[in-house]
This record gives structure tokens, C-alpha cells and sequence, in this order.
């Protein structure tokens, strides 16, 4: 579907010799947001389910696992591949059709969050752990992936890796593969430091982005879970844009004490199009793509 980078072939086929060796792979697939690490990974699931065993895909957010799974539809559709998703968003039934379908090899990819800790979760043959945004899992997450991955591939992707990891690597302990050439048609990433009157300056850029049919994220500085008013905050600021400054625009706001459900079709409509501006707090670290 995609125009490989010559970063992209050279880490296909360092992933695709690793899992050709006899002994588990363990490598860190590092690259900025928007280098195609995505790409090369769903490319390690093909080749693992090919070789007759299941994979899975580990992040840290039910949005997250949400988005992967949308996109891992959308990559596999002319392939006999099935694929599923495991995450408090689901319930209890599809749970438990999922996790007996899993059992059974009924499903070659499951995408899902911390819910793949679970004891009942238990495959009948895994082949592959890809786990996205790895410096987002802690300590007490990364001895339960030891155990789950004794003798099983396994594929790290990150575009800031902790000093654990690099430690790890330095030592010969990690191997690593570098995406550092950018996809044909994508534009770097810039940032801007913008001093003075920032806020005309910030909506007239707004204004400017959602004419050229792109969306936007304004986000509000981090707030304690427990701190509704720091909450409300977000709500507050989300409202005030819409009614004041952007009334002709579609403004939707996302922050950590919604509920599950809200929040999970707040993101969907974002990542469908129909959100010009999504002011959020720092729940936007779960990556969602859009157009």
C-alpha cells in the first residue's frame, strides 16, 4: 500500500532475518512519529501469521488499541487475517467470545492494553509481541512481559526510548533499528516557541490550519486526575473557544475524568473528521491519527 523508505527496507529485513534466527528476537524499533513504524511492524505480523503462529499488540491505552485496531483492519482487509481487540472498552461477552476464540487459534492478531496481563488471557500459539510506546509501561509492567515473552519474538517501538532501554541496547543486551528517513508525501514535524500576544497568534494559526481541511489540538497544561477544577478548566476553555472564538468551527473537548465511553467517542469523531479543534488535556499522548 505504501512506498517504503530505504530506512523502512533495511529495518524489514534486519526484523525479518531476526525472526529467521533461532533463538527469540528482541529489538527496539525506534523512528519519530510519522516514519512509518507502524508500517514495519504490521510487516513483522504478516510474516509471523504466515509462519502459521498468532501475534499481539501491546499499548498503553484503550484509544490507542483502538486506533491500532482500526488500522490493522484497514491494512489486513484482503487477507484472511483475524483480528481482534481486548480493553475496558469491551464487554464482558465480547470478552469472552475473544478470549475463547484466542484459546482456540481462532484469532491470528489481538491488539489490546494492560487487559493482555490478565491470567485468562492465553493464546494457543503467540509468535510475536509488538509493544507500541514502550517508555509508557513500568517496572511492575515490564517483569510480567518478561514472562510473557520467554520464547517470543518480540518488537519494541518507540520515538523517545527511557535510559533503560538505551542502556540495554548500549550493552548488546537490545538490538536496534532506526527509521530516520521521512515517507514520501509526510512533512517533518516543526515547533514553534511563540512569545507576545500568543493567543491571536495561536487562533489565526487555527484558522488557517482547518481552511487547508486540517484539524487541530489545543492542549491545556497536565491536571491531577483528582483536581475536578482543574478538569472543568479544560471543559471550561473547550466551551469558551466555541462560543467566542471559533463559532463556525466544530470544538470538541477530551480530558481523563470523562467517562470511558465519552471519551472514546469524543477521539473517534476527532479521528473521523468531524472535529476541527480538540482542546484535551495531556490524554492526547495516546497518538491519535488523523488525516
Amino acid at each position: 500500500e505504501y512506498q517504503e523508505t530505504s530506512d523502512q527496507l533495511r529495518c524489514i529485513a534486519e526484523i525479518k532475518a531476526d525472526m529467521e534466527r533461532p533463538v527469540p528476537m528482541d529489538r527496539l524499533l525506534c523512528g519519530d512519529v510519522g516514519y512509518g513504524k507502524t508500517e514495519v511492524a504490521l510487516r513483522a505480523v504478516m510474516k509471523c501469521i504466515l509462519d502459521g503462529k498468532q501475534a499481539a499488540i501491546l499499548v498503553p491505552t484503550t484509544v490507542l488499541a483502538r486506533q491500532h485496531y482500526l488500522t490493522a483492519k484497514q491494512r489486513f482487509a484482503k487477507y484472511p487475517v483475524e483480528i481482534d481487540v481486548v480493553s475496558r472498552f469491551r464487554t464482558q461477552a465480547q470478552m469472552k467470545d475473544t478470549l475463547r476464540r484466542l484459546e482456540q487459534g481462532g484469532i491470528d492478531l489481538l491488539i489490546g492494553t494492560h487487559r493482555l496481563f490478565q491470567k485468562d488471557v492465553k493464546f494457543k500459539d503467540l509468535g510475536l509481541l509488538v509493544i507500541d510506546e514502550e517508555q509508557r509501561f513500568g517496572v511492575q509492567h515490564k517483569e510480567k512481559l518478561k514472562e510473557l515473552s520467554k520464547q517470543v519474538d518480540v518488537l519494541t517501538l518507540s520515538a523517545t526510548p527511557i535510559p533503560r532501554t538505551l542502556a540495554l541496547m548500549i550493552y548488546g543486551d537490545l538490538d536496534l533499528s532506526v527509521l530516520d528517513e521521512l515517507p514520501p508525501g509526510r512533512t517533518p514535524v516543526a515547533t514553534y516557541l511563540v512569545h507576545g500576544d500568543k493567543r491571536q497568534r495561536l487562533f489565526a494559526f487555527v484558522r488557517k490550519q482547518v481552511a487547508q481541511g486540517r484539524q487541530v489540538y489545543v492542549v491545556c497544561p497536565a491536571v491531577d486526575q483528582e483536581d475536578p477544577e482543574g478538569m472543568k478548566a479544560a471543559q471550561q476553555y473547550g466551551q469558551w473557544l466555541q462560543s467566542q472564538v471559533f463559532p463556525d468551527l466544530r470544538v470538541a473537548v477530551v480530558h481523563g475524568r470523562q467517562k470511558p465511553r465519552e471519551k472514546q467517542e469524543t477521539m473517534a469523531a476527532f479521528a473521523a473528521g468531524q472535529v476541527d479543534v480538540l482542546v484535551s488535556t495531556t490524554v492526547i499522548e495516546v497518538g491519535v491519527d488523523v488525516p
